[in-house]
């Protein structure tokens, strides 16, 4: 389904999409707009590394660590029972043992409707619980926005006032002891051959704020279950999908750590290395498809406004 001062002009202001994406997954990009206008790196408020978010306080109260509404457990398993209908599910990769229990900031690449479904079906399969930056339309849906709401995920208001409410709940999030997930481009990709597009910043801030570290996740495969125009051509693809069951492919790559410069010069850094690691771990899961997927959906709009040209240096790994 979105941290410190900045001088750089909020990224939800960044090229628009030629076609609006699907209300299923806009994730934190949000998160930048939120983090610039929040005036602050609110680092006091969950704690200087991940070892502070742990035992952090906010406003002065101890924080209780988050417990999974046990709807949003039985979420989980229900994506694991769907994935199984409609793809053949590979996850690779794994959460190190002491950041399992949180705080930990999981950043996806996003390539689809369907993706959210595969993330929380991986996330099932290795036994993490993870709390969705999610866009707010799915809030503000009938009887979708309640159940988002109970199950405890981050509402991203993008282009809205409210918009400034999603860093703080991340923080508050961080400091509850949550694996956080969310997507660093802000949008489904518009890139041409679906490769990463240059991200937005709200997860580098939020990184560099409270010293949690990030981990990149890449996926491959889930565009092939729902199209970009859902509900529009749906059944037609899911219809292919249970027939044929392709690979749809989830990969937990190595932690990075954001560090504590909070400069613009050094957020922008950050959000670089995380797209260039969620890079990284996607090359090895299209091995066959480097420069064009080989099924391309004929409703997606493409633009190459945001393209990210991967960095020759490797992310700080933890």
């Amino acid at each position: 389904m979105g941290a410190a001062p900045a001088t750089e002009p909020p990224a939800a202001d960044d090229h628009a999409p030629s076609a609006p994406p699907p209300s299923g997954g806009d994730g934190a990009g949000g998160a930048d707009a939120a983090a610039t206008a929040s005036g602050g790196n609110g680092a006091g408020a969950v704690g200087a590394g991940a070892a502070g978010a742990r035992g952090a306080a906010i406003d002065g109260a101890a924080v209780v660590p988050w417990r999974a509404p046990l709807f949003w457990r039985f979420a989980l398993r229900l994506a694991r029972g769907l994935t199984a209908c409609v793809c053949r599910l590979r996850v690779t990769g794994e959460l190190p043992e002491e950041l399992r229990g949180g705080p930990v900031i999981l950043a996806a690449n996003h390539i689809g409707s369907f993706d959210p479904i595969a993330l929380a079906a991986a996330c099932r399969k290795i036994r993490v619980t993870p709390r969705i930056m999610a866009t707010g339309g799915l809030f503000r849906a009938p009887v979708v926005g309640s159940l988002m709401r109970h199950s405890g995920h981050v509402r991203v208001d993008r282009r809205l006032p409210t918009v400034t409410d999603a860093y703080g709940s991340a923080q508050v999030a961080l400091a509850q002891r949550s694996v956080l997930l969310g997507y660093p481009e802000g949008r489904i990709t518009l890139d041409p051959a679906m490769w990463p597009e240059r991200g937005k910043t709200g997860l580098a801030r939020l990184a560099i704020a409270t010293g949690v570290p990030v981990v990149p996740v890449s996926q491959w495969g889930a565009h092939l279950v729902l199209p970009w125009g859902a509900p529009h051509g749906m059944w037609h693809r899911i219809g292919w999908a249970v027939l044929h069951r392709p690979v749809v492919s989830v990969h937990f790559g190595p932690p990075l750590l954001a560090g504590s410069d909070a400069s613009a010069r050094v957020v922008r850094e950050v959000t670089d290395r995380i797209i260039d690691a969620i890079t990284e771990g996607l090359v090895p899961l299209r091995p066959a498809e480097p420069r064009l997927p080989a099924w391309q959906d004929p409703q997606r709009p493409v633009s190459d406004a945001r393209t990210h040209r991967p960095r020759t240096g490797r992310p700080v790994r933890v």
